[in-house]
């Protein structure tokens, strides 16, 4: 196929990267671990993890899951943690004795949790503190026989078990005491081995599970390096780690990319506090920090913002939402460092195009693919378009993922002959091959970089007594590009709009909830009783 966007890459960037350079995640890690084995490889409130013991904590973690948990190649295990030290540890021990990942949401609900839990088929679980008592609630619904308690406060292994609700739970110190003490029997994976169920929204409501290899991560691991290459240097960078790592963009792109070049990730539990979040931005000369078009704009619209000292700042990624305009003008003019804008889906492990670090990226596209990374636009058809014509985006390259765990009619659904990956997404490609998308799918809500499906929003609202009908859409918001908006037909007159939302906080994580909620007669439908958003859209604001 023609590929025009090859001939604007950076000068010296490979079009092709190898992706059998390694066999696993383990290997890629492995090789930064003792390259770099002195530096920093994460640091959180203040205390590091060097390389050498980050090596050593997972392979004792890795111990345990073998030795006390009895799990075995191929087992699932969840982790549901935010950005402290024991997720770096639990996720590459979990990986080194030959686990799959399944990454959860802190934030989730119980319900929520009970979904993925079952769905994933998860024996085990790494879990914050803080969500023990919502454990407690589903562990007997689901087929998790071993459960790790971390906190902030414990700090890995200072003696001091967190407070949690479940008797038979170890504390995350003394899983790493246990496994220390037990012969580890390390896994050999392949780039076919699944690594991650990475969940994502469906059309049905229904999350479905990612499912990303070895090689898939290993590849567009390789590809952000590829891309990155001519601006960084082996051992001497510092990242910004904001984003969380259960979400699919920053355990790539940030983690495990700095992980890969000997870097120092810098993880922000709570990015959400902004004054705290720049007094780490203060303390630490970072060289790369990604985020969110949101994340951005918070962090600028804090007057401290402006102390921050930006002399060794080289790389800004922006991903997961579209990236405004006026906060991309405003980022260069605070940090003279423009915002290259990315795009990829969960699916893509994430990154399928980004816009170029040298110069001015092209404002208003999401850049161009990656390498190793073929897109094209599509009609209805499957039948490629013309440059500038709009098309359903396709991905092909060794980022895409296998395919949905236990889904095949789902994974048939996105997966084209030829490896092609359809990402429901609508764009346009110019002559130089920058992909711009002008439409999204169309019922999906994206709330600060999360897919909310409105089916989920209608399901859990429907399950109210004095609920008749009810739509859900997406309303524009300045500080998370939507909000959710829904349209209740009551069956009892005495609902109101705070009796709701006190149901609907019982069963949806926070992004998800509605922020506005309009009653109504009735709701528009077709002739055969199909509900129309599209008019719900068009007398919405945005």
């Amino acid at each position: 196929m023609n590929k025009p966007w090859l001939e604007h890459y950076a000068a010296g960037i490979a079009h092709e990267i190898d992706p059998t350079q390694y066999q696993s995640i383990n290997d890629l890690a492995a090789a930064g671990m003792q390259k770099y084995s002195e530096r920093e490889a994460f640091i959180n409130f203040g205390t590091p993890l060097t390389f050498a013991n980050l090596d050593k904590l997972a392979g004792d973690f890795a111990s345990f899951l073998q030795n006390v948990a009895k799990l075995r190649k191929g087992d699932r295990v969840a982790i549901q943690l935010p950005n402290i030290l024991q997720y770096p540890v639990a996720m590459f021990g979990a990986l080194r004795a030959g686990l799959v990942v399944v990454n959860t949401n802190p934030l989730y609900t119980a319900r929520e949790m009970r979904q993925q839990f079952r769905d994933s088929g998860a024996k085990a679980i790494v879990i914050f503190a803080d969500c023990a008592p919502a454990l407690a609630q589903v562990l007997p619904d689901t087929e998790i026989e071993t459960v790790v308690v971390a906190g902030v406060g414990d700090m890995l292994i200072n003696g001091v078990a967190p407070p949690f609700a479940l008797p038979t739970a170890y504390a995350f110190y003394q899983a790493l005491v246990l496994g220390a003490d037990k012969p580890l029997n390390p896994q050999a994976c392949t780039a076919n081995d699944l690594a991650f169920l990475q969940y994502t929204g469906g059309t049905t409501g229904i999350s479905k599970g990612a499912e990303l290899t070895h090689g898939n991560i290993v590849a567009n691991v390789l590809q952000n390096v590829e891309w990155m290459r001519p601006y960084l240097k082996m051992g001497e960078e510092v990242a910004l780690l904001a984003l969380p790592m259960y979400h699919i963009f920053a355990l790539t792109v940030n983690a495990l990319t700095m992980v890969h070049y000997g870097g120092t990730n810098v993880m922000v539990t709570n990015p959400r506090d902004i004054p705290e979040f720049i007094k780490t931005l203060k303390l630490y000369p970072f060289t790369v920090i990604t985020g969110l078009n949101t994340l951005f704009n918070a962090l600028m619209n804090n007057p401290e913002f402006a102390e921050v000292d930006f002399a060794k700042l080289k790389i800004t990624v922006a991903g997961g939402m579209a990236l405004q305009s006026v906060v991309a003008e405003r980022w260069e003019k605070f940090t003279g460092k423009a915002i290259a804008e990315g795009y990829g889906l969960t699916e893509t492990s994430p990154v399928a195009t980004m816009n170029p670090l040298h110069g001015k990226p092209k404002m208003g596209t999401i850049g161009l693919p990656l390498p190793s990374t073929e897109v094209k636009l599509c009609d209805e058809n499957g039948t490629e378009v013309a440059i500038g014509e709009a098309g359903e985006v396709c991905v092909r390259g060794p980022q895409v993922m296998r395919g949905y765990w236990h889904q095949p009619e789902e994974t048939a659904k996105v997966m084209a002959p030829g490896g092609w990956l359809k990402t429901g997404d609508v764009g346009m490609m110019d002559a130089q091959g920058f992909v711009k998308i002008v439409d999204r799918k169309k019922d999906m809500i994206l709330v600060s970089g999360f897919n909310v499906y409105p089916n989920e929003v209608e399901e859990i609202v429907a399950m109210h007594p004095k609920v008749l009908e009810v739509a859900a859409i997406g309303v524009a918001d300045e500080r998370s590009t939507e909000v959710v908006k829904i349209f209740v037909v009551a069956k009892d007159p005495t609902l109101t709009a705070e009796e709701l939302m006190g149901f609907c906080k019982i069963n949806l994580t926070t992004y998800k909830l509605p922020k506005y909620i309009e009653f109504r007669k009735e709701l528009p439908k077709s002739n055969v009783g199909k509900l129309l958003r599209r008019e719900l859209r068009e007398v919405s604001p945005g």
